[in-house]
C-alpha cells in the first residue's frame, strides 16, 4: 500500500479512533456549541481562524469548506445565510452535524480527488486541514479546479522564508552537516502520526503554484493566534478570565514583533484567485488588512 493511500486511510479512521461511541460524538458537538453559546477562548480562537474569510461573505456566493471534519467551517457560513456544502474525508461527524442544523450539506471527499465539477463553488474554503494532505499540492490543484473566483488557504506560517537570520544561519550550517540545526530546530522536518509531511503555508510558494498556472493574482493576511491550552480552553474569553488577559498580553507583544519585522504571523491566510476579485470585495480585503500579489500575464501565453 502506497505511503499517501495508508495516509488517507489513517485521517479518515481517525475520528472513529478518537470518538470511538456515539456519547462521544455527541459530546464533542454538544462542548461546541456550549463553547460557542459562552464566548469561550476556545470558539475564540477558531472565529479568528474564520474571520479571515470575512471580506468575502459580503455577496452572495456558494462556497465549499474542505478537511472540515465536524463541520464547524461550514457552520461560519452557513450562519451567514450563504450557501455551503462541508466536505471531509471522514463521514464520522458530518451527518450528525446536519442533524443538529450544523449545516445543511455535506459531501464524503478525498481533498486530492475531488468528484465535483469544475468552477463548482465560488469559493472553496480550507482551514487547518491543508497539513494533513499527504500531496497538499494535489488538494490545492484541486481545490482551484472546483472554485470559480478563489481558493482560501488557514495554514501555520512557514516561519524561515520571513526570517533572514534563521534562513542565513541553515545556509551556514547546511554547508557543513545539514543535520546539525535539526539537533536544534526540531520541527524543521515535522511528521504526523498518521504518516503525512507537515506542510506550512508560505507567501512564496503560493506565489509560484499561482503564477504557474497562469493566474491573476494572491493576497496574504498573516495572523498571531497560536495560544491554544486544554485546560482554559473553556474559559471566558474576557477579561474576567486571567488566561484570557495572559492570552491578550502574549498577543499584544508577538503582534508588535510582527510589526516590527522580528518574527513572522504564526497563521497565514493565502487567497488563491482564479479571477481578479469585485471592487467591493477588494475594498473590504484592504480594510482587513490583505496585501494583493498582483501578477503580470505570462507574454507567451497563447502562442
Amino acid at each position: 500500500m502506497s505511503t499517501e493511500k495508508k495516509s488517507h486511510e489513517a485521517h479518515s479512521g481517525w475520528f472513529e479512533v478518537k470518538y470511538a461511541t456515539q456519547e462521544a460524538r455527541q459530546g464533542a458537538i454538544e462542548r461546541w456549541m456550549r463553547d460557542r453559546e459562552e464566548h469561550t477562548i476556545n470558539h475564540w480562537i477558531h472565529q479568528r481562524l474564520l474571520n479571515l474569510a470575512q471580506p468575502f461573505t459580503q455577496e452572495s456566493k456558494t462556497w465549499l469548506t474542505v478537511g472540515d471534519g465536524y463541520g464547524f467551517d461550514a457552520n461560519y457560513f452557513y450562519e451567514k445565510g450563504l450557501d455551503v456544502t462541508a466536505t471531509d474525508i471522514a463521514d464520522t461527524f458530518l451527518p450528525l452535524s446536519k442533524s443538529h442544523g450544523i449545516l445543511d450539506k455535506y459531501s464524503v471527499e478525498n481533498a486530492e480527488k475531488l468528484s465535483f465539477a469544475d468552477d463548482s463553488f465560488d469559493y472553496v474554503f480550507c482551514k487547518e486541514a491543508y497539513h494533513h494532505f499527504p500531496r497538499p499540492y494535489l488538494a490545492v490543484y484541486e481545490m482551484i479546479r472546483v472554485a470559480r473566483e478563489a481558493v482560501i488557504l488557514v495554514e501555520p506560517h512557514d516561519p524561515i522564508a520571513k526570517m533572514p537570520l534563521l534562513l542565513a544561519m541553515r545556509n551556514l550550517l547546511d554547508r557543513r552537516n545539514t543535520t546539525t540545526l535539526q539537533k536544534y530546530w526540531k520541527n524543521r522536518y515535522s511528521f504526523e502520526e498518521v504518516g503525512n509531511y507537515v506542510f506550512k503555508l508560505s507567501e512564496r510558494e503560493m506565489d509560484k503554484l499561482a503564477n504557474g498556472i497562469g493566474l491573476p493574482a494572491v493576497a496574504f493576511k498573516g495572523i498571531n493566534n497560536n495560544y491554544y491550552n486544554t485546560a482554559t480552553g473553556s474559559e471566558k474569553a474576557d477579561d474576567s478570565s486571567p488566561a484570557f488577559r495572559k492570552i491578550k498580553r502574549k498577543l499584544a507583544l508577538h503582534d508588535f514583533l510582527v510589526k516590527a519585522s522580528l518574527m513572522p504571523s504564526q497563521v497565514l491566510c493565502a487567497v488563491i484567485f482564479k479571477k481578479m476579485p469585485s471592487e467591493n470585495v477588494q475594498v473590504a480585503m484592504k480594510k482587513e488588512g490583505f496585501a494583493f500579489h498582483v501578477f503580470p500575464p505570462n507574454p507567451y501565453a497563447g502562442r
